[in-house]
């Protein structure tokens, strides 16, 4: 399914997503945020590593005003893509943030 960002019911939360994974993968140069793809698998094909995730998630959660703890362990590793990342934040955004 590779649908473009239109698809997003929040695409503040794709484009918080988008900019805090090019921030931390480890390419030269860092990809730009809107060449990503959203159904590329995170780790398979941009490399990202564990560590990263965990500072992906972090950061694009508070940069959305969601709670990393409203995720289990399971959820987190369950997030194989963009589109995973901005489907199981969505599920947990409000507007007012």
């Amino acid at each position: 399914m590779s649908d473009t960002s239109d698809s997003f019911a929040f695409p503040e939360i794709e484009q918080a997503a988008r900019e805090n994974l090019a921030a931390v993968l480890l390419t030269d140069p860092a990809p730009a945020p809107d060449s990503l793809d959203p159904d590329a698998d995170m780790t398979g094909v941009y490399g990202l590593t564990s560590l990263n995730k965990v500072l992906f998630l972090t950061s694009v959660c508070q940069d959305t005003g969601v709670d990393l703890g409203s995720f289990t362990e399971h959820d987190l590793a369950d997030m194989h893509t963009l589109r995973d990342v901005v489907a199981a934040l969505s599920r947990h955004f409000t507007k007012a943030v």
